[in-house]
């Protein structure tokens, strides 16, 4: 809140630093009886007394509020009201905006959030497909941080920014399928390897494919993931106990079948 002192009159170019109202803009003010300044200088300048000072801040006010200027020189001059009232009346507007703005500060924070995700989905409608317990803001966040100076990054942003909710579901889907089809394999016992073995290895690129283009040097940098961290490997385990190790020895095989040499994101 800007204090005026009481005992000095200032020029307009006093109150344009002391307001951040153009020097224009006061003139302006002047010149259609808004904010007429109390008094004048020898030489004829503008010389604004507090409560001059005070009705621009109140201007100023209504302004924020989307007040056209003909309207608030009607409610600062109407002879009913005084100042206590126009202070109520701009402070129950001013909380009326708050409430406004911190409810646009939400909706713009949920899409801030669905961007950084790459899902094009509200929470609800995550929770839905994904589960309760998706962390999906925190993984994006995660791999931004690692990969998101990474083609595979941006065209993964790109294909998920299209992607509908039907698309989620669909994948989703598809995820849960290929993932029982996996622990199946594991459980009766096809080595890594082998032709079956290396189906479940194109499935599972595949399945990667729906995301970002991806060579058998970054299915193995993501089967590495798989026994390094124990949040994937934790994941395939839950089906089966060693489900994760069997999968990255499934990759892997594959991979080196396919001339890759190591796991890369290149």
């Amino acid at each position: 809140m800007v204090v005026v002192s009481e005992t000095k009159a200032r020029t307009v170019g006093d109150v344009a630093k002391l307001t951040g109202v153009s020097v224009r803009a006061l003139h302006h003010y002047d010149e259609i009886g808004l904010v007429v300044p109390s008094r004048r200088s020898p030489a004829d300048y503008r010389l604004y007394a507090d409560s001059d000072v005070e009705r621009l801040l109140q201007v100023l006010t209504y302004r924020e509020l989307g007040f056209p200027l003909e309207q608030i020189s009607t409610l600062l001059d109407d002879p009913s009201a005084d100042a206590m009232t126009h202070l109520r009346r701009q402070h129950e507007l001013l909380q009326q905006r708050i409430g406004h703005l911190q409810r646009m500060v939400g909706a713009v924070e949920k899409m801030m959030n669905s961007k950084k995700s790459g899902i094009n989905l509200t929470t609800e409608e995550q929770a839905e497909i994904f589960g309760d317990n998706w962390p999906g803001d925190e993984y994006a966040a995660e791999a931004e941080q690692r990969w998101g100076d990474t083609d595979a990054w941006k065209q993964s942003q790109q294909r998920a920014a299209n992607y509908t909710k039907e698309d989620w579901q669909r994948l989703k889907d598809e995820n849960d399928a290929l993932l029982a089809r996996i622990a199946d394999a594991f459980r009766s016992g096809v080595e890594p390897g082998t032709v079956e073995a290396a189906e479940i290895a194109a499935a599972h690129r595949e399945s990667i494919g729906a995301h970002y283009d991806c060579s058998y040097e970054m299915q193995w940098c993501l089967a590495e993931m798989y026994v390094a961290d124990e949040r994937f490997t934790r994941y395939y385990d839950d089906q089966a106990p060693g489900l994760a190790q069997w999968l990255h020895d499934v990759i892997v095989a594959n991979a080196r079948a396919h001339g890759a040499t190591e796991a890369t994101w290149s």
